[in-house]
């Protein structure tokens, strides 16, 4: 039987116990069964090509830089080839990624560090990580976590911030902070496949203007303010 729309309530009244460890394991366990086998949406083929795609998607959809990285791969298929390149040449390449100047000194300047300092190899620290132009924690988590199956930390993208505060797991607004509250209450086994579900989960139900509330299967845990629609 289809749910009939029903309003919010008009004055918002915050989950008593929002971190409750049994609430928080709710909340994963509803998230791994929406989403059993969900994988970073970056297309790449190893840990530089995913450095690369993570720099181009900031303030960018993940299916632009999906457009944009097989010809900047084809063209420039490893960290030397990208070093040596000119400015110009991968702006262009990069253009409809948004603020593709700088994105394309960050990423030759990424390029030209690992071929200078790691061999041409991407590091499996967080520390030698963030010491690339362009890579600051997210990216890093995104890199340690889908390629190396390293759990550092959590991502926090504009989805895990916007979702982890609705469903009142932080009240903080920035990454870094938000992320120390998440690591806190996630188990360190769910750190990496925690912040894809909730990735997915913002891009296709709890969508930022007008959350798809009445197709979501967590909604009866959520409590936020800017409900489209409650059971209880």
């Amino acid at each position: 039987m289809k749910k009939v729309a029903a309003k919010p309530a008009k004055k918002w009244t915050p989950t008593k116990k929002p971190l409750a460890p049994e609430r928080v394991a709710a909340i994963l366990d509803g998230l791994r069964k929406l989403y059993p086998n969900v994988v970073c949406a970056l297309t790449h083929k190893n840990a530089w090509q995913l450095t690369v795609a993570t720099t181009l998607s900031a303030q960018c959809t993940d299916v632009r830089v999906n457009m944009v990285t097989p010809e900047l791969f084809k063209t420039f298929p490893n960290p030397k080839a990208l070093s040596e390149a000119s400015l110009p040449a991968i702006e262009e390449i990069i253009r409809t990624t948004g603020f593709f100047r700088n994105k394309a000194k960050s990423i030759k300047g990424a390029a030209a560090m690992l071929v200078k300092d790691f061999g041409g190899k991407v590091p499996k620290t967080m520390e030698e990580l963030l010491l690339l132009p362009g890579v600051a924690r997210k990216t890093a988590n995104v890199v340690l976590g889908s390629w190396f199956g390293i759990a550092d930390g959590i991502v926090v993208d504009t989805h895990v911030m916007r979702l982890s505060q609705r469903l009142e797991l932080t009240k903080e607004t920035a990454p870094v902070p938000i992320e120390r509250d998440l690591v806190k209450i996630i188990p360190k086994d769910r750190w990496i496949q925690f912040s894809h579900e909730l990735i997915h989960h913002g891009r296709q139900v709890c969508v930022a203007r007008k959350p798809r509330c009445v197709e979501c299967g967590i909604e009866p845990l959520c409590n936020a303010k800017d409900k489209t629609w409650s059971s209880h």
